[in-house]
């Protein structure tokens, strides 16, 4: 079962508070006396307790200046911590019983200061998040341009875009209107870069427009909303419990990098029409991420601070998703932004 090692450290006079808490979350911890009348707590939480016991803590304590606490992942703990019926702690008193569907996800869940430990530091658009977007472009780019798919997988595993992107599901999730402002304005910097390097490599470099890798970038299939539902769902699932962030970064940024720098590619070469159309991909795979990435949180059991705003976020960009499905729908029945068109306005140019 994975765990926690939770390192608490508190003014002596709120000992009593803290073990009253402690019983509630955990069957081990250990007690020390550190110079500053302080006390340290040392304590092993079952991963899926973690969330609970920082609220709780956070409530308790988060007013003190003397208080901290600092969570580890363990590799191994002797003897296991098991989890069966006889085992398994209580709630509090306050908080709802969980479903069965809640206990089988939330089981190996990292807590949801942990992901925004992961999070925070991709949504600050440093010079590194500015020059690996656009060197990303550029490679995806190029790739797509002479057709080779393993190139543009390449790019994927160095696009910085899983921070904000995830950073966007997870605000709308638990209600964090700074954390979405702050994840918002960093994915549109990097889109906007993403593009520019695309309208750069269109204007410098030779293009057929008509590649397949590039073609399949600006055609809007019921199967692309599929992947783009599938990959926000996975990259979600991936990333709350620990997996390499390079594996689930190239979920999520196969289904934006691509199409952004396609959109650039065929704007920069004179073709706006195709560029629109790829820009229109980016908008349904982006919708379809943040659908799927908000359902996998709360079906992990992430505690939004008011179901009425999270519901509420969560019927918007559903709403959207439907008004693209009715475009997309257009498209494909009525001719709307297909290739025909695109092919006529290339002759009518020459």
């Amino acid at each position: 079962m994975p765990a926690r090692l939770v390192q608490i450290y508190l003014p002596e006079d709120r000992v009593p508070d803290l073990e009253t808490i402690l019983d509630r979350h955990t069957r081990r911890f250990w007690r020390e006396t550190v110079p500053g009348a302080q006390e340290k707590y040392t304590c092993i939480v079952q991963q899926r307790y973690t969330e609970r016991l920082l609220a709780d803590l956070d409530e308790a304590f988060g007013d003190l200046p003397d208080f901290s606490a600092l969570v580890s992942e363990l590799q191994a703990v002797l003897p296991v911590v098991e989890e069966t019926p006889v085992t398994e702690l209580p709630l509090s008193a306050d908080l709802p019983t969980p479903t069965r569907i809640e206990r089988f996800f939330s089981r190996d869940r990292l807590s949801t200061d942990e992901l925004y430990d992961d999070i925070e530091e991709s949504l600050h658009p440093g010079p590194a998040y500015l020059l690996t977007v656009t060197l990303s472009a550029i490679i995806a780019g190029l790739g797509m341009r002479s057709g080779q798919t393993a190139v543009v997988i390449g790019a994927m595993i160095i696009a910085p875009l899983l921070g904000p992107t995830m950073g966007l599901a997870l605000a709308a999730t638990v209600g964090n209107w700074k954390l979405g402002r702050q994840a918002a304005a960093t994915l549109a910097i990097g889109c906007v870069l993403a593009v520019l390097a695309g309208v750069v490599l269109g204007m410098t470099v030779v293009i057929d427009p008509l590649v397949p890798e590039l073609k399949n970038r600006t055609l809007v299939q019921p199967a692309d909303i599929a992947l783009a539902l599938a990959c926000g769902a996975a990259g979600v699932l991936a990333f709350s419990r620990g997996a390499s962030l390079a594996l689930v970064g190239v979920m999520i940024a196969v289904a934006l990098v691509p199409p952004l720098t396609a959109a650039g590619i065929y704007t920069g070469a004179g073709i706006p029409e195709a560029g629109a159309n790829a820009l229109f991909l980016f908008t349904v795979n982006l919708v379809c991420v943040n659908v799927a990435g908000i359902a996998m949180f709360l079906i992990q059991g992430l505690p939004p601070t008011s179901w009425r705003m999270t519901s509420g976020i969560m019927l918007v960009w559903v709403v959207l998703l439907i008004l693209l499905m009715s475009m997309m729908a257009g498209r494909i029945f009525l001719g709307f932004g297909s290739w025909d068109l695109v092919m006529d306005y290339l002759t009518a140019s020459r």
